[in-house]
């Protein structure tokens, strides 16, 4: 499967670990991506991605994420149709860096979209394009 991971679900692990939802979630992405080393799933990366992971505070957090550019099999490029597809899923009430991470997984053609974001998960329901679950949710499901 390619799976489009955003940045707070690579950000996961770097957050408070004491909640269990957080917990539970930051071990599903980390199982999540030892199936991409296996080859089981392939990784999508964009340039909205980059530019979020680029203005990271933590250095070495930023290090470790992009070592999963080079670990991606898909590379997502800024064009017209994204920036459309971008500003309509805006109508629906999805903030912009969010909304160009959705564009970008519909124009790789992700099977799936991670995140830790509910809010993202529910409004992306709404649109109906794009398969957009929560890591764990993913793992329960066995997809």
């Amino acid at each position: 499967m390619l799976l489009y991971l955003d940045n707070c679900c690579f950000n996961r692990p770097y957050d408070e670990q004491s909640h269990s939802l957080i917990y539970l979630e930051t071990q599903a992405k980390l199982y999540i991506q030892e199936q991409i080393l296996d080859g089981k799933h392939q990784l999508v990366w964009s340039y909205i991605l980059q530019f979020e992971n680029d203005q990271n505070p933590y250095i070495a957090h930023k290090q470790e994420i992009a070592k999963w550019k080079s670990l991606s099999r898909h590379w997502i490029s800024p064009t017209d149709d994204i920036i459309v597809n971008a500003k309509r899923y805006q109508a629906f009430g999805l903030h912009v860096k969010d909304a160009l991470h959705c564009a970008c997984a519909v124009k790789a053609n992700a099977d799936f979209f991670l995140t830790t974001d509910k809010q993202l998960i529910k409004k992306a329901a709404e649109i109906g394009e794009l398969k957009v679950i929560n890591p764990l949710r993913f793992i329960e499901e066995d997809c």
